[in-house]
């Protein structure tokens, strides 16, 4: 894919979940390095310092202006207060991108009631809050971009049971969708990326533990096996799609999603 500078020159994006639970190219950090490169200021959350300076070095490097901030994402007054100083920082919130998320494993029956609350609120009441805040500051300047991000899982069963993940996950593209019509009229659009099996930190970081034995290579032979492409993506294809739907050049597109999957959605269970 060829780079056009310039796609969100001049604009204010938020990104919410920007670190990564290990070295490398998360979702998160790739999509922000990714609209540094292209234009953007950045305004940077995540809960990890030592992963978000990460983020902001290599986001300054690609020669953007950039603020970070250490936040729960899953407490309102703490979105609230992150988005009103980036506002008072850098006069406007053009483009709010959801990126908090993580799954546990679990069916309904062995999953603690606890557990359930808190994946839904990691995965899909972030989503709520970071809209939930940024949509009166893009109403002040006549309109905004939010993209969110969801997972294929919300779309079908991908060989482990992760029940509270796959239903915030779906939560996340209807909630994404309802967003974007209802809003339509003030000009604020609102999207979903759809990740399917991607490669990036969390595979050795956590999902080895969770799901491969601690065997980081058969766990990774396996994901790529699922995928009709043969192999996983990465964080970069997520972040051009997200790039996409953040630019202007997708000013006519809301409340609808981008799958970034390799065809797995649409493949038979293997």
């Amino acid at each position: 894919m060829v780079d056009r500078p310039g796609r969100v020159e001049g604009k204010v994006i938020v990104v919410a979940g920007a670190g990564s639970v290990g070295p490398g190219w998360s979702n998160g950090r790739a999509a922000a390095t990714l609209y540094a490169r292209e234009g953007a200021t950045l305004y940077l959350i995540d809960i990890d310092p030592d992963s978000l300076a990460e983020t902001k070095r290599l986001v300054v490097e690609a020669g953007a202006a950039c603020h970070t901030e250490i936040g729960d994402l899953t407490d309102s007054h703490t979105v609230r207060d992150l988005l009103a100083d980036c506002v008072t920082r850098f006069g406007r919130l053009d483009v709010m991108h959801n990126n908090v998320g993580g799954s546990a494993p679990g069916g309904v029956a062995e999953m603690p009631e606890d557990l359930w609350d808190r994946q839904i609120e990691f995965n899909l009441k972030t989503v709520y809050l970071g809209c939930h805040h940024a949509i009166p500051h893009m109403r002040e300047t006549g309109g905004g971009a939010i993209v969110n991000l969801a997972s294929v899982a919300g779309y079908r069963h991908i060989g482990t049971p992760i029940n509270a993940y796959a239903a915030a996950k779906a939560g996340v593209v209807q909630l994404s969708r309802a967003i974007g019509v209802q809003y339509a009229k003030e000009k604020i659009r609102c999207n979903t990326v759809v990740p399917g099996l991607m490669h990036t930190p969390l595979v050795e970081a956590r999902l080895t533990k969770q799901r491969g034995n601690n065997d980081a290579e058969a766990l990774i032979a396996r994901r790529h096996a699922q995928v009709p492409m043969g192999h996983m993506g990465d964080a970069w294809d997520i972040a051009y799609a997200a790039l996409f739907l953040a630019s202007d050049e997708a000013k006519y597109v809301t409340a609808t999603e981008i799958v970034v999957d390799g065809g797995l959605v649409m493949s038979a269970p293997i």
